[in-house]
């Protein structure tokens, strides 16, 4: 017997399309800390360059704050790290309230190599209702303080 698992199209129209919010429209960002050379436009705006990357080592924090409630269905984060091994931590987390109390979507460690794993993408499928906080928190490296966070593209539909 032969097997192929395909992709379902729906998923795949939506990437290719570009069903993702316009976040230049919806949204404000706060972030901790935003080296010059890469700022979090390029993260965050399809065809902006080569991601956000933060001006200090240590914990940082991009939060989208959304005047009016989002109805959101998928988050898609991209990571490269190219150079120096480490481990990451991200945490996603989402607001109903304005910031007040927040609920965890997913926490995750990836390990990164430069001669392997490079690259990290996850598309996290969710079903949240009245939206107006989602906060990305990335510590870049769990057991070195002094690694550089960083990240290669946010999209949310």
């Amino acid at each position: 017997m032969r097997k192929r698992v395909i992709a379902d199209a729906r998923d795949a129209a939506a990437a290719a399309t570009g069903d993702w919010l316009k976040l230049e429209d919806l949204a404000e960002v706060e972030i901790s800390s935003e080296d010059a050379a890469h700022p979090i436009e390029s993260a965050l705006l399809p065809g902006e360059g080569g991601g956000w990357r933060a001006a200090a080592p240590g914990k940082q924090t991009i939060r989208l704050l959304f005047p009016q409630p989002q109805a959101l269905r998928r988050i898609w984060l991209s990571f490269f790290e190219p150079s120096v091994p480490r481990t990451q931590e991200y945490v996603l987390r989402w607001s109903a309230d304005g910031g007040q109390s927040f609920r965890e979507i997913v926490r995750q460690q990836w390990n990164f190599s430069p001669d392997g794993a490079n690259r990290q993408a996850e598309d996290h499928r969710v079903e949240l209702a009245a939206v107006n906080v989602l906060e990305l928190i990335i510590t870049p490296d769990i057991g070195n303080g002094n690694a550089v966070a960083s990240l290669a593209e946010l999209r949310i539909a």
